[in-house]
């Protein structure tokens, strides 16, 4: 705080002072970055910056995709105005706040772009270091944000899922607080992907009949569906929706576990995933979240599609032309399982609500 802040905050009553949202940041970024500053001090102006920064995200209606496709009443959640443009900022704002609290000096993750950019950002702003693992064969255009955003990039050799296990030995080693999925952190990952559905609610009133969601690790879905739980078991709502997935075209062990009937997700056969730069985003050998974003999808009777490149390519496409909307291409799959419904009729006459990412 500068020596005018002061000064005015001295002589101004509290009740005269006009809220300045802008002041109001700029304030809490300067109490993180600076040293003098208490670690009660810095966790409360986390805390303020996470609530102004992120989530809160636009549930909009989608009524020209609608005419489109036939869909009645399909609203579309765009996480595209969170501060990274996806989803992945809840998850790295709430990881950063609880490294915080425990007293963590950095943190370290797997990504294959998006949670990289998030983590990286949210790092900088509490102030933490960032050591970000990426396979050495990804194409993210996100490498370079990253970067710049102040994380350490290290080039993992083999797949995703060999980073992940890189991060965590190198976590251990560093004493960093591991941010990768599956681990210890699972539940507070699941509490803050919840909070997309409380902000789904919040707009309809109601939960819709049907939530669709693209999926990778599961983890977004296994958090919506527990928040969806949670508001119906609070009498919030008067069901549960329907929860859709869709994913990389045999490229996910949650869909393929769907569709071949296993009661539990396989690991697939690493060399035979092969990623584009559409499916990066989605593929993966292993789900570290899988069996219970499997549970969600059997327990609210919903469904999984395998997707092609040229399928999310092709509603990108009209999702922008037709809503104006930037949607990075991997992120449709979850509509595009919802518009492969298992039976035409499941579509109409209620409301439904795709779950999308933007194009960075």
């Amino acid at each position: 705080m500068t020596p005018s802040d002061e000064a005015y905050l001295r002589d101004t009553a509290p009740e005269e002072r006009p809220f300045d949202l802008f002041k109001e940041l700029e304030h809490h970024y300067k109490l993180l970055q600076d040293a003098r500053s208490s670690l009660a001090e810095r966790i409360e102006a986390f805390e303020q910056i996470t609530d102004l920064e992120v989530g809160d995200t636009p549930l909009v209606r989608a009524r020209n995709v609608e005419r489109e496709t036939g869909v009645s009443q399909l609203y579309l959640k765009f996480e595209g105005s969170n501060p990274t443009g996806t989803q992945k900022d809840r998850i790295a704002f709430a990881q950063c706040m609880d490294a915080l609290r425990r007293g963590y000096a950095g943190i370290t993750l797997a990504t294959c772009g998006n949670y990289g950019a998030a983590c990286a950002l949210a790092a900088k702003i509490a102030g933490l270091r960032c050591v970000v693992f990426i396979p050495e064969s990804y194409h993210s255009r996100r490498v370079i944000e990253i970067g710049e955003l102040g994380a350490e990039l290290v080039r993992s050799p083999g797949d995703y899922e060999q980073a992940v296990v890189a991060s965590q030995a190198f976590a251990k080693q560093a004493d960093l607080y591991d941010a990768n999925p599956g681990g210890k952190n699972t539940p507070l990952q699941l509490k803050a992907y919840g909070e997309i559905a409380y902000e789904i609610y919040d707009e309809l009133r109601d939960a819709p009949r049907i939530v669709a969601v693209p999926v990778s690790n599961g983890t977004v879905l296994a958090g919506l569906y527990k928040g969806f739980v949670s508001l119906y078991r609070r009498g919030k709502t008067s069901h549960i929706p329907i929860m859709v997935v869709g994913s990389a075209h045999g490229k996910n062990p949650i869909v393929e576990a769907f569709l071949h009937q296993r009661p539990t997700c396989e690991d697939l056969l690493p060399q035979r995933i092969h990623e584009t730069p559409v499916n990066e985003p989605l593929i993966s050998w292993h789900a570290f979240d899988g069996d219970v974003a499997l549970v969600a999808i059997r327990k609210t009777q919903g469904w999984a599609r395998n997707v092609t490149d040229k399928r999310m390519l092709q509603l990108s496409k009209m999702l922008r032309e037709k809503e104006g909307l930037n949607v990075l291409p991997a992120a449709t799959a979850g509509l595009a399982a919802l518009l492969d419904a298992p039976s035409p009729d499941i579509v109409h006459n209620e409301r439904f609500v795709a779950v999308l990412t933007a194009r960075r």
